[in-house]
């Protein structure tokens, strides 16, 4: 492989370390009051979703309440 034979000097990797730009990135947008609703309504049908997901769910997770039943056959019947 190739490999580069100069050597870095140290201080400008420590200078690396703590640059800072001078340039300020521009303001953030404030959001409308559609998009913050927009992101009330998702939230709100994701935690509907789980909600309803839980409750429907529940039933299944529960323990067995069914009555047990004997198992007859055609042949213990005719006697």
């Amino acid at each position: 492989m190739f490999r580069r034979r100069e050597a870095v000097p140290f201080s400008f990797v420590a200078e690396a370390d703590r640059f800072r730009s001078n340039v300020t990135p521009p303001p953030r947008a404030r959001s409308t009051v559609s998009e913050r609703a927009g992101r009330v309504l998702v939230g709100l049908v994701v935690v509907g979703g789980l909600a309803g997901a839980l409750l429907l769910g529940l039933p299944a997770l529960g323990p067995e309440q069914t009555p047990v039943h004997t198992q007859q056959t055609e042949a213990a019947d005719g006697r």
